[in-house]
Formats: structure tokens, sequence, C-alpha cells
């Protein structure tokens, strides 16, 4: 009996460490091994990424077109633009529909741009060496309308009404508005087209400043010779819309100096060349007859029009003649060896005219020195008609 439930205690024991140890498996089996749940967390991992990459990759195509978008906007909005270097932040200040000319910078540099201030800025010093006002810079110098209301005083013999002396921009703008309204009072009806006005000159907008000096010169026939052609290029900036829009334009400052000339009220002469130019010949050998009829009384004779008197020596000792008076030789080079004095002989024999009643010569000493002959032969046909009787 005792064997017995020595047997049955084995059994149960042994029935207690098989279901311990099928329990044992039974757990080891289920629960996951230690490479199984790193293989998922790597799954889970890759699943994550896959998510993350796919939102960052279709974040990066949006701001990839976002950006070409503004790339493209900024490509049509520059192509409407000048470049900074064309434009200053006052340039862009503009109000609606009104617009602005600049200077290009090219332009700028460009050498005979450049010549014609240098000539500008001389004639200005020479006409103004009474007042001990010297002009440096066109732009700096002008824009207040203090040099340009002394200039046009001397040019034309007048004294505008307006304060010596401004500070204030409402006050130069104020003095540039009368001097301009009788610069244009004078230049108007000799067809001049009007390029400046008292915003473009106080802005120092020197393509105005030219035209307007240009103006003067060849109206009041400075004693200058003016590059000829010289052509700058302007930027002209327009709001439209709230947008800038440019354009580049081509502006003619100098023609020849016969077309600038010929702004001027026209004289016999001037028909009389463009009707009957087979004449010329017949004028010429008139005018030659007249002068040697008084240069002969001292042993002088003209052959070349052009040639001979484009010294003015010849112009001078003629006037003389004519007026029946000695001109001291301390007034004018006898002999002339560079530009300058000859301009200067030239000049003086045209304020001999003028002290002898006649009007100032259209012609410029200069274009007489410079042998153009249309010059030459308008002031000796001058004296022809106003002296043929004299013996």
């Amino acid at each position: 009996m005792s064997q017995f439930y020595a047997t049955v205690k084995a059994i149960e024991s042994l029935l207690i460490l098989s279901a311990f140890g099928w329990s044992r498996h039974n757990r080891m089996s289920t629960a996951p091994t230690k490479s199984a749940m790193q293989s998922a967390k790597m799954k889970k991992d890759e699943s994550f990424l896959g998510k993350l990459g796919g939102t960052l990759a279709r974040k990066k195509k949006s701001k990839e077109v976002s950006d070409l978008q503004e790339e493209g906007k900024n490509a049509i909005i520059s192509s409407m633009q000048p470049s900074c270097a064309e434009l200053l932040p006052e340039d862009t200040l503009l109000e609606e529909n009104a617009e602005r000319s600049i200077l290009d910078p090219s332009s700028r540099d460009n050498h005979k741009f450049k010549d014609l201030q240098k000539v500008l800025i001389d004639w200005i010093n020479n006409e103004l060496v009474e007042e001990r006002i010297i002009v440096k810079d066109l732009e700096e110098d002008l824009y207040d309308g203090q040099v340009l209301q002394k200039l046009f005083e001397k040019l034309s013999q007048r004294k505008l009404n307006v304060a010596e002396v401004t500070q204030s921009e409402i006050g130069q703008k104020q003095k540039l508005q009368t001097v301009l309204e009788a610069v244009n009072d004078v230049l108007r009806p000799e067809g001049w087209s009007v390029e400046w006005g008292v915003d473009s000159i106080h802005s120092k907008n020197l393509v105005a400043i030219v035209y307007l000096l240009v103006a003067l010169a060849m109206h009041f026939q400075g004693p200058v010779r003016l590059p000829e052609h010289v052509s700058v290029q302007v930027v002209v900036v327009k709001k439209k819309e709230g947008i800038l829009h440019t354009s580049h334009v081509t502006k003619e400052l100098t023609t020849t100096t016969e077309m600038m000339m010929g702004r001027f009220e026209r004289d016999a002469f001037d028909t009389l060349l463009d009707h009957a130019p087979d004449k010329l010949n017949v004028v010429k050998t008139s005018l030659i007859t007249f002068v040697n009829k008084h240069l002969n009384k001292l042993n002088l004779e003209v052959t070349e029009l052009d040639s001979q008197f484009a010294d003015g020596v010849y112009l001078v000792l003629l006037m003389g003649l004519l007026e029946d008076y000695f001109v001291p030789l301390y007034n004018f080079y006898l002999t002339p060896e560079s530009f300058e004095q000859k301009v200067h002989n030239v000049a003086f024999s045209f304020e001999l005219m003028q002290d002898g009643g006649l009007k100032k010569p259209k012609a410029r000493p200069e274009d007489v020195v410079n042998l153009n002959l249309k010059s030459t032969l308008r002031v000796l046909y001058n004296l022809f008609t106003n002296y043929k009787n004299s013996e």
C-alpha cells in the first residue's frame, strides 16, 4: 500500500513538473524573442520614418513650387524695373501715373557729354566773372536758381524781382519759377522745346539743366563752341497701378551749330542761301569788292572770304575804316596766334559793330574762327547792307 502511495506521489510529481514545464514552454513560445522584438521595432521605425519622410518630401516639394513661383514673380517685376545702379531711393517715390527721368549711368561717362558740360561751365564762369561766381558742378551749383538768376540777368540785361538768397526749398522753387518763366518767355518764340521745369532743375536733373544751358547759350549767342551731335540715354520711370515701369529714351542735346542757329529769326541772307544757292558766287564777288574798296586804303586786299577774316584782324580794321576812326592796337591782337586770341579779335569787332548801331551778329566768333563760310558771309553781308554806300 505504501508502495502504491509512493507511486501515486511520484506520478503527481511528474504531472506537476510536466505541467510546469509546459506552462514555461508555452510562455516562452508565446513571448516574443529579442530578435523578434528588434525586428518589430525596426519595422515600426521604418513605418514612422516613411510617413515622416513622405511628409517632409511633400513639404519640400511644396516649398520648391512656392520658391519657383516667387522667383518667377520677382523676375517679371525686375524686368520692368531698372537696376539699382540706375535708380536712387527717391526716384521710386512716385505718385500714381507720375514719371521721372534719370540719366543712364553709361551716358554720364560719355566723353562728348563731359566735354559739353565743361564748355558750359567755362561759359558760365566767364559770363559771371564780375559776380565772383565760380561754377564747378552743374548739378550741385545750379539747382537752387541762384546762378541761373545771375546768368539770365547778365545775358538778357534785365533785373528779375526775386530774393537774392534763399535757403528753404520753398524759397528756392519760387525763385526757380520766376527765373524759368522769364527764360521761357524769351526762348519759346524762337521755337525751343521746353525740356526743363522747376521740379527737374531743383531735383538736380543733369539732362534738364544741360538742355536749358544749351538753349541759353545758343539764343544769346554765347562765345562758345558747343560739341555737336551730343546725345544721352535717359531712363524714364513711370508708376502705373503701383508698379514702376521703365523705358530707355535717347535725348539729343545738341545737333549741328547751323541747325541750332536756325531757330533764330531768319534774315535775307538765309533766304538767299536757301532759295538762290546759284547766286552764292555772285554774292561772294560783291562782298569781296565791297571789303577791298575799304581795305585798299590800308594797302590790304582780300581774295578768300572765309580764311582771311578768320583771325578777326581784317574785321577790326574794316570797322575802323567804315566808321572812320583809328582802332588802338592794344585793343586787339594784330598777329594772333592762338584760337583764343582770334576769338577775342572777332568778338571785339562784333562790339564795334554794335557800337556803330548794328544788331549783334547772329554768327558766333568761334564759327568765324573755325572757317565757317556761312557765318563769315552773314557777318560781311550785314556790313554790306549797312555800309554799301559808304566811301
